[in-house]
């Protein structure tokens, strides 16, 4: 193993702690007789609960032995998959050594742990390679992730050579992408002292727009700027504001579900990170993705300055945004900004400012997002109407409409008042009272 492994040439920054290196340098010592058996076991199975601590945050199953390896063809990230990514394969001198390391690959896959095991009395190589997993609810683990990487693993199993292995990732990098952003679809960030760190969202609500009852004015303007993104037309940053409980938030995570297929990922941040925002736009300007970056629930306070940063990002700095970057933000408020009757007075302020220059500043905000779409809380008559709407996806609620929107009525007194949210929030109730 470890002479296959040393030959790596594009796949060979594998990250210190990583089991093949450390797994590649057991077998070394095993055939050089540089160990104990003692030691060269206590070793193995280091690198063994290594592996199954991964099987466990992915959901792997199976052949673990040959999820892991495919893990590190899709999330590795080098010229040649990087090049690849959203594009697929051309022709170039790299493809030489891209197949010399998938052929390698190819002998990883099939190595026979049999000689250590029987010299060593274990069998967990064996076992990692027939592995039953536990069946985990879908919020314990990325599926997003498992998924995928378990049906490429599965394609390189029945692969005959390395020309196979080539075509089978590389289709995935022109389908997915690599690396992180190529297997998730929306990401946290965390700072760092020398830049910005990207956290994958595990498990993000999968709704699609269909799932919002009513709004379809909103909703087409929306899906017609993100498709315009998509299709590398012009198009514009977007504020989504309005009343609480409206659909804003989900009619945003909608679009992630609707269009990660074809290349669209997101980013949350909140407001206290702005400052980091050109860092984020740094490190995604040259991937072949499209961003959204997204922002929820946006608002300042009089006292807060973090919209300095977002307007300088928007549109007014020197670094022009990148075309592969919008930003999409909801609101409950049409301003952002909170606004004093001191603002609108005209009289000079200390620093020789008037005030009504600092309430345009505020206000210019909002009008550097190119489109804004407005969310206003529902009639009456139309929030009876999304709470019938959404009984039709609970067949253990059977009583009447009347008796439906009686009760749903007497909800809403009592839970925040009428809303998209409130409805479902009580059909939740309900279904939830009659399924017990």
């Amino acid at each position: 193993m470890y002479k296959e492994v040393a030959k790596l040439i594009l796949y060979r920054n594998l990250g210190k702690d990583s089991i093949l290196l450390k797994l590649s340098g057991i077998f070394e010592d095993f055939e050089l007789k540089r160990a104990s058996n003692a030691q060269l076991t206590t070793r193995i199975y280091e690198q063994m609960k290594a592996l199954l601590d991964l099987a466990t945050q992915y959901g792997f199953d199976k052949n673990l032995w040959h999820n892991y390896l495919t893990f590190i063809l899709l999330t590795n990230e080098n010229s040649f998959s990087i090049t690849s990514e959203k594009i697929g394969a051309n022709n170039g001198t790299v493809n030489h050594f891209a197949k010399g390391d998938f052929n390698i690959f190819k002998k990883l896959f099939d190595f026979n742990f049999a000689p250590i095991e029987n010299e060593l009395g274990i069998d967990c190589f064996t076992t990692v390679c027939n592995y039953h997993s536990i069946q985990k609810k879908e919020r314990m683990y990325n599926k997003n992730v498992s998924e995928k990487v378990q049906a490429v693993s599965e394609q390189i199993e029945q692969a005959a050579d390395a020309d196979e292995i080539f075509r089978i990732v590389t289709d995935f990098y022109a389908a997915y992408g690599v690396g992180m952003f190529g297997l998730n679809r929306a990401f946290r960030i965390k700072h760092l002292e020398d830049g910005v760190e990207f956290l994958p969202i595990n498990n993000t609500e999968r709704v699609v727009l269909d799932d919002l009852i009513g709004y379809e004015l909103q909703k087409k303007k929306l899906v017609d700027n993100t498709e315009a993104f998509i299709k590398g037309l012009p198009c514009n940053n977007v504020l989504l504001c309005g009343d609480a409980g409206t659909g804003k938030s989900t009619s945003i995570k909608a679009l992630l579900n609707e269009y990660y297929d074809q290349g669209l990922r997101m980013i949350e941040i909140y407001k206290h990170q702005f400052q980091d925002l050109s860092g984020i736009i740094a490190r995604i300007k040259n991937r072949n993705y499209r961003f959204i970056i997204y922002m929820d629930d946006l608002s300042f306070e009089e006292f807060e300055i973090e919209y300095k940063y977002l307007k300088a990002v928007i549109e007014g700095g020197m670094e022009t945004r990148p075309d592969n970057v919008l930003i999409y933000a909801t609101s409950n408020r049409r301003h952002l900004i909170k606004e004093t009757w001191n603002d609108r007075d005209d009289m000079q302020i200390d620093n020789g400012m008037h005030r009504s220059d600092t309430m345009q500043e505020k206000l210019s905000l909002v009008a550097r997002f190119g489109v804004t779409i407005y969310y206003g809380k529902p009639s009456p008559k139309e929030y009876l109407t999304i709470v019938k709407e959404l009984r039709r996806r609970y067949p253990s609620i059977t009583c009447t409409d009347e008796e439906l929107c009686a009760e749903a009525n007497k909800w809403e007194l009592s839970h925040g008042g009428i809303s998209g949210r409130t409805a479902q929030q009580f059909i939740n109730y309900m279904a939830g009272q009659l399924s017990g």
